[in-house]
């Protein structure tokens, strides 16, 4: 690496340091030597059965839609004509691919790293004197426009001092966006560009730890350009007892009390015979928008999508996309010459998003040959609805649907939770009930759901966004047995979680999931996870619902702040 009249130069270090001109071009061998056709031949032969086989196979498909035939079900000419297609993909794969691809990194090397200069290829000198600590400094010699070969064996290709590095993403030489794939190394991307971030901005990140993570495990699915992690601390609630298993709940929190309060909740639970939980609904949803000429196209094409006799081909286009993914219903709603279908289907122990959404692309690409003039506008319209408060995801539900009650003995309320039972179903009426609907609450009529949907997913590595629908919650209460008990309930029609996919393969967030025993997808009952773990969360809420309104009926909120969310230390000394 060298700096020469105010740019960034990069070279890849040689494993041997002959000169230059002493390297010999290899002897040419073609892979078509090793061919026992002349190449002609053996292409148009590989073209041909690529070209039949797929014609032999999509006909046999069609046949098979039309006879109401299950598709798994294959004959052996089937099963050799698939081992044929493949075969065939494969060799023209290889002969027509590789040169595609090289030819796209070659450039991308040269366009994005200033590798070279068209009129100026810069080479480094044998010889003269250069102490290995001067190689970076070595001036470099012009040579004619003709490519030097270089030598076949290399190491990474930025393995020179990471100094010039981080001054070339400085002046903007080098894109930080690329380090990773261009040093090969994720850690140490992280290091430089955390480097050059400080010295553009002039802000120190001294806090923000680099050390003790694995970037390699968030490279290409959970954070590009990543510069250090942020440390959350996890407390545990617990133990939870639900529909008669005991749960350790992990919560990742820096709000003070949250912890302690579910922890009561959990006891009071627990010495009153625990709690249950059942599901309601397990549908993850994506709503596409498309737009016609006329709302009376919008309205045939809503009719035809409803229509019960067309479901199972729309369900077989669906379907294709994932073993899991299953579609279940469509719902529709017109807005002018616009049609939102809003797609239903079981995603497995994956949240689902993705999956959702390929089988709707399947759909949509299906459609457009009976509907030609169907214009689609996005494949997600806001009818799903993601990461948005709507009140179709309070009516209808999304992810996982569930209720959990239990019922807590009088005594129990009043030795544990520091209250009586007619003070606390006042208070929910007045404050989770009436108070919401007086704030204009959509799904918001509880105490504090949200604080205990967000901690657990941050520690278990769902999208924290999703707390916004997840956290969906109607808390009831009411004097049952005589008055001597008392019954919470708390419905949740939205949790959006999975256990596979995401942040749930970090390792932290995966150590969580297998403290509560849902780690991964489950090979026995596929899906089965998942719908644990939103079991699970809406007990944790249950938890943090009863503690919280106990607190607040008892005048111990401000109380209990005081004493466990506030900090001991001097502020005005660590500001200054």
């Amino acid at each position: 690496m060298d700096t020469h009249a105010g740019e960034l130069t990069l070279k890849p270090y040689h494993r041997h340091h002959h000169d230059h001109r002493d390297l010999q071009p290899p002897t040419s061998v073609k892979a078509s030597d090793a061919l026992p056709l002349p190449l002609y031949l053996t292409n148009g032969l590989f073209f041909g059965i690529f070209f039949s086989v797929a014609y032999f196979l999509l006909h046999r498909w069609r046949e098979k839609i039309r006879n109401s035939t299950p598709l798994h079900i294959i004959t052996f000419p089937e099963i050799a004509g698939v081992v044929c297609l493949a075969a065939s993909f494969i060799y023209l794969l290889g002969f027509f691919g590789i040169g595609v691809v090289q030819s796209f990194i070659s450039r991308g090397s040269q366009d994005s790293w200033d590798v070279e200069e068209d009129n100026n290829v810069m080479i480094k000198k044998n010889g003269g004197g250069c102490t290995p600590a001067e190689s970076l400094a070595c001036t470099l010699a012009p040579v004619s426009r003709e490519r030097v070969v270089a030598p076949t064996i290399q190491e990474p290709f930025l393995s020179g001092d990471d100094e010039e590095v981080i001054k070339g993403v400085v002046s903007g030489t080098i894109p930080s966006y690329s380090l990773e794939s261009k040093i090969g190394d994720c850690k140490r991307a992280a290091a430089i560009r955390r480097e050059a971030l400080q010295r553009m901005t002039g802000r120190s990140m001294e806090g923000l730890p680099l050390e003790g993570f694995d970037y390699e495990s968030i490279l290409g699915q959970c954070c590009e350009m990543p510069v250090g992690f942020v440390q959350i601390p996890v407390g545990i609630a617990g133990p939870l007892l639900l529909n008669g298993t005991e749960y350790m709940v992990p919560i990742a929190t820096t709000e003070g009390c949250l912890v302690a309060s579910t922890n009561r909740g959990c006891k009071a639970i627990y010495a009153s015979g625990g709690a249950s939980s059942m599901l309601l609904k397990d549908a993850m949803t994506r709503a596409p928008v498309v737009r016609f000429g006329t709302a009376k196209r919008a309205a045939e094409l809503k009719f035809f999508v409803e229509d019960p006799a067309n479901f199972d081909t729309l369900s077989v286009a669906f379907n294709r996309s994932s073993r899991f993914g299953r579609l279940q219903n469509i719902k529709c709603a017109v807005a002018g010459k616009n049609l939102y279908m809003r797609f239903s289907c079981s995603t497995g122990d994956a949240m689902g998003m993705n999956m959702v959404s390929k089988g709707v692309q399947n759909v949509l690409d299906y459609l457009q040959t009976d509907f030609p003039d169907m214009d689609i506008i996005g494949i997600s319209g806001n009818f799903c609805s993601d990461k948005k408060p709507a009140a179709v995801n309070w009516i209808e539900g999304r992810g996982k649907s569930v209720v959990c009650e239990a019922i807590i003995k009088e005594e129990v309320v009043q030795k544990v939770l520091k209250t009586n039972i007619d003070t606390l179903v006042e208070l929910n009426m007045l404050k989770n009930l009436a108070g919401s609907a007086m704030a204009g609450a959509l799904g918001g009529f509880n105490a504090h759901a949200s604080n205990i949907v967000t901690a657990v997913y941050i520690a278990t590595g769902q999208d924290p966004a999703q707390n916004v629908e997840s956290s969906h919650c109607i808390t009831m209460m009411e004097a049952v047995n005589d008055g001597k008990d008392l019954h919470i309930s708390v419905t949740m029609p939205s949790i959006e979680v999975g256990t596979v996919g995401g942040g749930t393969q970090l390792a932290s967030q995966s150590a969580c999931l297998n403290l509560l025993g849902v780690k991964g997808a489950s090979k026995e009952s596929p899906g089965s996870n998942s719908r644990l773990l939103a079991a699970i969360v809406a007990g944790s809420v249950l938890a943090g619902e009863l503690s919280l309104m106990s607190a607040i009926a008892a005048g111990q909120l401000v109380k209990s702040h005081m004493k466990y969310n506030r900090s001991s230390k001097d502020v005005s000394k660590i500001a200054s």
